[in-house]
């Protein structure tokens, strides 16, 4: 993976929230699965609604990005060695597909969603959450929310250390910031609620859909640029490909149930197995097209 040295990082797609240190008010986050990862990724899914909430670019705590910015800056020659600068940008691209991609794809604006960085613990639309939740995505204040430390839980646990498995993450849960606004999520929940003995299934093939827009993105990376139109990926290599692959592989539902000494029960995934993540993540970046990923009708 190659990121433009000059590409300008735009550090309003991102509210930090580290130095505040979270809290809990509210309900923790406990039903259901819009994260990367099954088995530790909650969403409070069937209490809010798709199209619920205000548009996070607008809405909600916009954090403290004075530090951030100034570590990002074009005047930072170190900037891209760090995680934080480096998941912005990714924010950035995959974003700036989408803008495009949406309307001419499927016919519908993209609203833009920050991305919380956070410190062991946010209060968030969906409720109370730590850092044990890993990444997810809150379809109640249409916001993506991130520890930065789960990277090292991502290759320590789950065996995924590769660079690109960490846009690989990004990308996947802004799939389902996708999935929100052409109302897809709001279909599978209303399914689950008709047909609650096939939740589970319901779940996998949404979760299954977002890898598949991770890897339509990851085909169009190097397309994106930022405001004055600088590219922010010079390539991506076939390693990078792999590296997302392997990451994707390591939270397959039945990886997580062996890595905790349990046998597989596909009865009980909520993601998808390993095999499939794979499947449809190289479906989305081979087809490079939005509506190769159909799971619910392929």
């Amino acid at each position: 993976m190659d990121l433009n040295e000059d590409a300008r990082i735009d550090i309003d797609q991102i509210s930090d929230q580290r130095s505040g240190g979270g809290g809990f008010a509210g309900l923790p986050i406990a039903i259901g699965g819009r994260g990367l990862v099954g088995t530790i990724v909650t969403i409070v899914a069937l209490l809010v609604g798709g199209g619920f909430g205000v548009n996070a670019m607008t809405g909600g705590d916009p954090g403290d990005n004075s530090s951030l910015r100034e570590a990002c800056s074009t005047a930072n020659p170190d900037r891209l060695q760090r995680t934080d600068c480096r998941n912005a940008l990714y924010v950035n691209s995959v974003q700036d597909y989408w803008q495009d991609a949406l309307p001419r794809t499927f016919g519908r604006p993209y609203q833009q969603a920050r991305t919380v960085f956070f410190a062991r613990a946010v209060n968030t639309g969906c409720g109370a959450a730590d850092s044990g939740v890993g990444p997810f995505y809150c379809p109640a204040d249409r916001q993506v929310y991130i520890d930065l430390s789960f990277y090292d839980e991502l290759a320590r646990r789950f065996g995924a250390p590769g660079e690109f498995a960490q846009p690989y993450v990004l990308a996947h849960e802004y799939g389902h910031h996708v999935q929100n606004l052409l109302g897809t999520d709001t279909q599978v929940r209303r399914a689950q609620q008709r047909d609650p003995g096939n939740a589970n299934a319901y779940s996998v093939l949404l979760e299954l859909q977002a890898d598949c827009y991770a890897g339509v993105w990851t085909r169009h990376a190097t397309e994106t640029t930022d405001a004055a139109g600088r590219p922010l990926f010079n390539q991506v290599t076939p390693q990078d490909i792999q590296q997302a692959l392997q990451a994707a592989a390591a939270v397959g539902d039945d990886a997580i149930q062996r890595g905790a000494g349990r046998a597989v029960d596909p009865e009980q995934f909520t993601h998808g197995s390993s095999a499939q993540r794979q499947h449809w993540f190289a479906r989305g970046f081979h087809n490079g097209d939005g509506r190769a990923c159909n799971t619910f009708g392929s």
